[in-house]
């Protein structure tokens, strides 16, 4: 295994907040070819009952990449040999503009398969009541150093086949 063992117990809090902001949530939806009102229009959004511009689903990924970045740190991966596989998101309630997250990291699971390490990492995003807003749990791949490309697609088809057998 090429990470720390005790990288299992590695939990931390996300130093800096992160606001989601109107103009960004409209810059993702456009970026994604989400053209629903409410993720556009203030006053759509406020007539489905929202506070403020409806996130994307998939805009936490934002937030996601300054969080997961230091984890990457802390567990000694090398980001270039590193691929995202997984990713469940909880939802607790909707994200919306307007809205300060703060966010704590943890490792969930480590394993090692066909030489390569499987990490589950876990994120509880609240808002600045300590509300949950969602959770998150994302499987990476840290590839082995002298992996091929052969071999990292066969480490990708043996996790795909792991997750789908504990379903």
């Amino acid at each position: 295994m090429a990470v720390n063992p005790n990288f299992i117990d590695t939990h931390y809090h996300v130093e800096d907040v992160y606001d989601v902001g109107r103009e960004k949530v409209r810059e993702y939806a456009l970026a994604v070819k989400n053209s629903h009102p409410a993720h556009h229009d203030d006053a759509a959004a406020k007539e489905l009952g929202f506070d403020g511009l409806l996130a994307p689903p998939t805009f936490v990924a934002i937030f996601g990449v300054i969080a997961q970045s230091r984890l990457l740190e802390l567990g000694g991966l090398d980001v270039t040999r590193v691929m995202q596989t997984d990713q469940r998101i909880i939802f607790h309630k909707p994200l919306v503009s307007g809205v300060r997250l703060d966010c704590e990291v943890s490792v969930d699971s480590v394993r090692e398969m066909a030489g390569s390490d499987i990490v589950v990492t876990k994120n509880v995003i609240t808002d600045k009541s300590g509300d949950p807003v969602l959770t998150t749990y994302t499987t990476i791949v840290h590839m082995a150093e002298d992996a091929a490309a052969e071999d990292a697609a066969a480490v990708v088809v043996a996790v795909a086949d792991a997750q789908e057998a504990q379903k």
